[in-house]
């Protein structure tokens, strides 16, 4: 806090999107077009979307998309999408977020289900692992309720049984932290199954720098943005090393004994992130009993599959996601 009549300083500036004041005082830009002005919007003619609330307490939405007719489907899984934006910003609205889950809702032939959630600083975490339990929650009652969105119940009908989680960026961290605390057969959200969880350049952290985080900047990440998101998204005076930010830390639960539904890691090689994902991939395999695949898309940077919907690479990251549900749907 600045003494009497000092002016307030810019502490953090993220983007120019975000800025944090030495006062406390948070500043939110109402442009995002240094993230969205050359990415182009598809138009879905095959799929509909609406909004809706899901947590009256704290105001949150979700964006529901849906594809207008699934061929040769009486039922059709469901896809909870989280968005990134390394959990500062970033919402169900913002164009290429909203592009990319009609491309899945289409692609996928699946309800895919798109929830915002509390972001830092104004609400550091747990604050976006808490929202995400919730919108499963939520999802839980439309499953429980004779008084459900039609929606799920319109056209070919929703499956709960085939419930899949895809997290983008902080997203990825998200899916990491719902299918620790959620287990296998995610026995709390009956009849909601999670079958699987699909981490896409996931966000983590730490204390020790990878080969891949000392590698050149990407178009739109670099180092010192990556650690201004953890200064204002984790606990005060926490580290990088926090759990919520590395999930191999000193501090951080042991993971052998927790059993897990099967995960889909995806990331760019020219990623930042790209030696964390990896790691995070790696290790959970050795442990043994879980399945967990890990593909790399060679010279992407973070966030190609929404960033150019239209690539080869992104069409080739839907068909692998297409893949993964698929397989796991006949093994049950």
């Amino acid at each position: 806090m600045g003494s009497l009549g000092e002016e307030a300083q810019v502490a953090e500036d993220c983007m120019g999107l975000l800025q944090l004041l030495s006062n406390g005082t948070v500043l939110r830009s109402k442009s995002i077009d240094l993230i969205t002005q050359q990415i182009p919007f598809k138009s879905h003619q095959t799929v509909v979307f609406k909004d809706s609330i899901y947590h009256k307490p704290n105001n949150l939405h979700l964006r529901l998309y849906k594809p207008i007719s699934a061929t040769n489907r009486t039922t059709i899984p469901v896809v909870v999408f989280f968005h990134g934006g390394g959990f500062c910003f970033g919402s169900r609205s913002w164009p290429h977020f909203h592009n990319f889950c009609l491309t899945l809702a289409s692609s996928l032939q699946a309800l895919v289900v798109a929830p915002d959630y509390r972001l830092a600083p104004e609400h550091r975490l747990p604050a976006a692992f808490e929202d995400a339990e919730a919108a499963l929650v939520w999802l839980q009652d439309q499953a429980l309720s004779g008084d459900a969105d039609h929606w799920f119940e319109d056209g070919p009908g929703v499956d709960f049984d085939r419930v899949f989680v895809v997290g983008d960026s902080s997203g990825g961290n998200i899916a990491h932290q719902l299918a620790v605390r959620s287990g296998s057969g995610s026995v709390e959200l009956t009849p909601v199954r999670v079958r699987g969880y699909v981490l896409l350049g996931p966000f983590f952290g730490g204390e020790e720098r990878t080969k891949s985080e000392d590698g050149p900047s990407e178009a739109l990440l670099n180092l010192d943005l990556l650690d201004k998101f953890w200064r204002l998204s984790l606990p005060k005076d926490a580290t990088r090393n926090h759990p919520m930010a590395n999930p191999f830390g000193p501090m951080s639960p042991r993971l052998e004994s927790v059993s897990l539904e099967p995960m889909l890691v995806i990331v760019g090689g020219s990623e930042l992130l790209r030696d964390r994902a990896k790691e995070y991939a790696c290790k959970l395999k050795r442990m043994g009993g879980k399945k967990v695949d890990y593909i790399e898309f060679k010279n992407e940077e973070h966030g190609f599959y929404s960033n150019n919907p239209s690539s080869e690479a992104a069409e080739q990251v839907l068909g692998i996601i297409r893949d993964f549900m698929n397989n796991l749907s006949y093994l049950f």
